[in-house]
């Protein structure tokens, strides 16, 4: 059979990679060959499909017997959705002054969800039970938002990971104090390939109530999941994934997709290579004179300072971006597909930059 005819064209050099971000890489093989699979005939929309039922058993395998995914279109819909299922109109979310739902989603959690974040400082991006302590409080002040849920990432926006004591004990504070925990779990397989553990180690094994499980960054196509651990914890999770338009009507085509990242080791595969190229990065950087790695790299970013002319140079080959530019700080991203050869040229660029 000859196959389907297309007018598509290629508009972009398939062999170029950057370091900007783990979504600029396309989806991996398995993951679209997981795509055409589902595809042909009729399954029925919203859902009730094969695939998305398929895909509970699978999440169970990796978070326990009562975990319940619910698959969504990105990562900002899943934090949304989530954060408001756990709060009440009144309620309010600590997480890092840092945190993605903070900085990176528009607004989103605040205009969307109607929740008031609550931030504080961290150096690290990671949240402890002191600095918690600096936004839990006021609960019977009718003049202050409600804390109700601290809300982490797994692995953080400036690329650290919790270990699960560390989670363990976060968790155990929040809830003593009647809050509930979300973990955006958007790198959440990057963190597991760093701790070399399972990911319920450090999820519903350390208290975690519900996450957002992250797909695209991991070589999917598009979708993510708020994942539910804890079923007393939440209320209408379905309800408010379509008032927040993150139900998807051929659903089959975002949970086939973290199907075939989680059913087997794909997932694990892609995370720890990932990290693996970050850390040949962040070996190679060290080497150059004058450039300063700003965090520990513990999954698939580093994280630096170097002269801003070189940056704007350098940027001029390749795509990155500044996280702080007033100060000289740029991130780089690695990702499943980016090579040895990737990294070791971009790590001979920057020697030349810094020589100029």
């Amino acid at each position: 059979m000859n196959p389907p005819r297309t007018d598509a064209r290629r508009h972009h050099d398939p062999d170029v990679r950057g370091f900007a971000s783990d979504n600029y890489a396309g989806a991996h093989p398995e993951v679209l060959a997981a795509l055409a699979l589902a595809n042909g005939g009729h399954q029925v929309a919203y859902g009730e499909d094969a695939y998305t039922e398929n895909l509970q058993q699978v999440i169970r395998s990796h978070f326990g017997p009562t975990a319940e995914a619910f698959p969504v279109f990105n990562g900002t819909g899943a934090n949304v959705v989530a954060l408001q299922a756990v709060t009440d109109r009144w309620g309010a979310v600590i997480c890092a002054e840092s945190a993605h739902i903070n900085v990176d989603e528009g607004g989103a959690p605040e205009r969307v969800g109607g929740i008031k974040l609550l931030t504080v400082p961290t150096p690290d991006g990671k949240l402890t039970p002191e600095l918690i302590d600096r936004q839990a409080y006021g609960w019977e002040d009718e003049h202050r938002a409600m804390p109700q849920v601290v809300s982490i990432a797994q692995a953080t926006e400036l690329g650290t990971v919790y270990t699960p004591d560390e989670m363990r004990a976060l968790c155990e504070h929040a809830h003593a104090h009647g809050m509930k925990v979300h973990v955006d779990g958007s790198r959440l397989a990057n963190a597991a390939a760093t701790l070399d553990v399972p990911m319920r180690t450090f999820t519903n094994a350390a208290g975690v109530d519900l996450l957002s499980l992250g797909g695209t960054k991991n070589g999917a196509l598009f979708g993510e999941a708020v994942v539910v651990l804890n079923q007393d914890a939440v209320s209408h999770m379905k309800h408010l994934r379509k008032l927040s338009m993150q139900l998807a009507s051929k659903m089959r085509f975002v949970s086939v997709q973290l199907e075939a990242l989680l059913a087997r080791d794909l997932w694990l595969r892609n995370a720890r290579h990932a990290n693996e190229m970050a850390q040949r990065l962040a070996e190679g950087v060290r080497a150059v004179h004058g450039v300063e790695i700003l965090h520990p790299v513990q999954a698939n970013a580093v994280f630096a300072r170097l002269p801003h002319a070189v940056t704007e140079r350098l940027q001029k080959r390749f795509r990155f971006y500044f996280w702080d530019e007033a100060a000289g700080d740029v991130r780089w991203m690695c990702a499943f597909d980016t090579t040895e050869d990737d990294v070791d040229t971009f790590v001979a660029a920057l020697k030349e930059e810094m020589a100029r």
